[in-house]
């Protein structure tokens, strides 16, 4: 039977961001023996299973985060709240069925995220001990090295970062670099508890070591306090929860905008040149505008007086940004062009309530199919692949 996607056959898709519903287990099972009590674990309160972490934070319900139920079929409104894991699909958790569901669906490897974590490791910072903290991230990043290692290289976790302190950050770039993991999630604004911010020098073995190592450095949308408005501040009050998720979702996507403007405008790229940054989970059909408003402003504002940029700062994203896509129609059929195709990933964002899912092939062959095979194999396949160093086994 003649396929009915003919243009992606050949082609070896790369997914750029989806999660994992982290198992219950996944700290308390690596745990070192003086630390069992206190890392992330499940505790029954109230006849309800939490995540608790240290000796009595409770970090909240024992969520799924997925909206796939355990069926396949995909909840469209806020049911999947009160979710468990044996609740849904097991692609969620169990990172071997996920392979099983990308073979499915004619994807070769999958970049993934955490979720109890906080998109930038943001919810273990108020921990009261830095040893403890530390540990949050490095247990988590010893069981992705695992699940990498297990699927063939074909889930590719990105590593969480401590990035409440610097130099414990360089190490675990180097940690992480050297388990074989292929980039790290980064926290945008770690200026929120009062460190310098990114673009200060106290950052510079930071971005030395992600430079020298050639980790990318992602920025997932709600990677720090105060990018994450799903429920606060996007919504008026008087919308109720589906409105709320549906709007806060929607501006969450554009947080990412004022980091990729921190990141060009504080110099960062022009000082380090080799770091490649991505815009995890924020869609491309803004970037257009958001490069000219960074041109014009540079120059309307007498912002170089401050700092001297050698080029325009939109050629900073051309030469060491990318963007990802998933549910868009506009932006990738008629915004390529002005983007850059140098500059475009693909994603799906599985589990999540935004998740392209269950028609990923039928989605892709509606908005490529005007592409030439060149653009479709450099988006969906070539620029992941060199970015996160991904065998094509060709």
């Amino acid at each position: 039977m003649a396929s009915a996607t003919p243009m992606l056959d050949d082609i070896q898709i790369v997914d750029t961001d989806a999660h994992i519903s982290e198992p219950y287990d996944l700290w308390s099972s690596r745990a070192p023996a003086a630390w069992r009590d206190r890392l992330p674990r499940i505790q029954e309160i109230e006849g309800q299973k939490h995540w608790v972490v240290d000796r009595d934070v409770v970090l909240g319900p024992a969520g799924a985060a997925s909206v796939v139920a355990k069926d396949g079929h995909k909840s469209k409104g806020t049911e999947f709240f009160g979710w468990k894991l044996e609740d849904v699909h097991r692609a969620s958790y169990d990172m071997k069925a996920r392979v099983e569901m990308l073979d499915g669906f004619g994807i070769h490897a999958q970049v993934i995220y955490p979720n109890l974590a906080g998109f930038g490791n943001q919810r273990f910072v108020s921990l009261d001990d830095d040893e403890l903290r530390r540990l949050c991230a490095t247990v988590y990043n010893d069981a992705m090295a695992e699940i990498q290692a297990d699927t063939g290289n074909r889930i590719l976790p990105m590593a969480l970062m401590p990035w409440w302190n610097i130099d414990h950050c360089v190490a675990e770039v180097e940690r992480a670099a050297g388990m074989g993991l292929r980039g790290i999630v980064m926290c945008s604004d770690p200026d929120s508890i009062g460190l310098p911010d990114l673009g200060d020098d106290a950052w510079s073995p930071f971005w030395e070591i992600c430079s020298d190592l050639d980790m990318p450095v992602n920025f997932h949308i709600g990677a720090s306090e105060t990018s994450w408005n799903m429920f606060g501040r996007a919504a008026w009050p008087s919308m109720g929860m589906s409105r709320k998720l549906a709007l806060g979702s929607a501006n969450l996507f554009m947080e990412n905008a004022r980091v990729l403007g921190n990141m060009i405008y504080s110099g960062v790229l022009e000082r380090y040149p080799k770091v490649k940054v991505v815009s995890v989970e924020s869609g491309i059909g803004w970037i257009p505008f958001m490069l000219e408003t960074l041109d014009y402003e540079w120059m309307e504002t007498g912002a170089q007086s401050e700092l001297t940029l050698t080029m325009p700062p939109s050629e900073y994203f051309r030469r060491q940004i990318f963007g990802c896509f998933w549910f868009e129609n506009t932006a990738p059929t008629k915004l390529i062009d002005v983007i850059g195709e140098d500059n475009v990933l693909f994603e799906t964002d599985f589990p999540h309530p935004t998740c392209l899912y269950p028609d990923v092939k039928k989605y892709l062959a509606e908005v490529t199919a005007d592409w030439s095979d060149e653009r479709r194999r450099k988006i969906l396949q070539d620029n992941a692949a060199s970015l996160y160093k991904v065998d094509l086994g060709v």
